[in-house]
């Protein structure tokens, strides 16, 4: 299985690691902390020496009830980031975390090669066109309502049916797109309770069945430090367990804030499997 970055095939049958790069000040774990590009430039070597495959940047934070950017103010806080890095690293592999087909244009016009979309194409309805003429990776996240809504839509008929029949019907319109490169995420704390996203994760082999990349975000998540009653700084064992079990289930990429370790859990992984 694999996937083509900026003419790079990348062999999906090992693991994959995105190290997250956050350009926010306001993200649940890492806001403030990489907001300038010096800092961001230092952060972003410290991923890759840790042995991130891809850097995955957001320029605005997803967690529940966060306020939009616009696209502009976006774009302001990540190109210059995509600039400076691909100035230092240019090997580099980037990812985008952003909903709007504007930032996913002008980013990968200055040399990302990945689009990572929470909203699933919903909050912005020239993103599938978009991606289809970018010919780049397109991460696909299940999410429902907005972040500032999505804690009201959590009431399903049959919780793991019901996302496979979403990722069913946004790949059939990706592909219409011309879109052949799609990596699904069930979207682990998005528009799901607690005890929904262990059920999710428990069955996320079921994902299998379209047999393409599963993108896993379970890094530092409330889902993990609520359950062990603490805070996000101190569940970085519960994230490396959870990744583990989520490499069983047929995780492809983990995106994680915490690199060197979810790298050695692989390796330790590998070595059992």
């Amino acid at each position: 299985m694999t996937i083509n970055v900026n003419g790079e095939l990348i062999d999906l049958e090992q693991p994959k690691i995105a190290g997250i790069l956050n350009i926010t000040q306001d993200s649940f774990f890492d806001g403030g902390k990489y907001f300038t590009i010096e800092k961001a430039l230092k952060q972003t070597e410290k991923l890759l020496a840790e042995g991130a495959d891809f850097i995955d940047i957001g320029g605005q934070s997803t967690r529940p009830g966060s306020e939009f950017l616009s696209a502009e103010e976006e774009l302001k806080r990540i190109i210059p980031v995509i600039k400076a890095i691909k100035k230092e690293f240019q090997q580099v592999r980037l990812s985008i975390d952003t909903f709007w087909s504007e930032v996913a244009k002008e980013t990968v016009n200055e040399g990302a090669g990945m689009i990572n979309d929470i909203s699933g194409g919903s909050l912005d309805e020239k993103m599938f066109e978009t991606i289809g003429e970018l010919k780049v990776p397109y991460v696909l996240m299940h999410m429902r309502g907005t972040p500032q809504t999505m804690g009201q839509f959590t009431d399903y008929n049959n919780l793991v049916l019901d996302i496979i029949y979403y990722f069913s019907e946004k790949i059939e319109k990706l592909r219409k797109f011309g879109i052949n490169d799609i990596l699904l995420d069930p979207g682990f704390g998005f528009s799901k309770t607690l005890e929904q996203n262990y059920e999710l994760l428990k069955n996320l082999d079921k994902f299998t069945l379209f047999n393409l990349p599963l993108y896993i975000g379970l890094s530092r998540k409330r889902m993990i430090y609520h359950l062990l009653n603490t805070d996000a700084k101190n569940a970085l064992t519960g994230t490396s367990a959870l990744n583990f079990y989520a490499l069983q289930k047929g995780a492809h990429i983990l995106r994680v804030h915490d690199v060197k370790e979810a790298k050695q859990m692989i390796n330790l992984w590998k070595m059992l499997k």
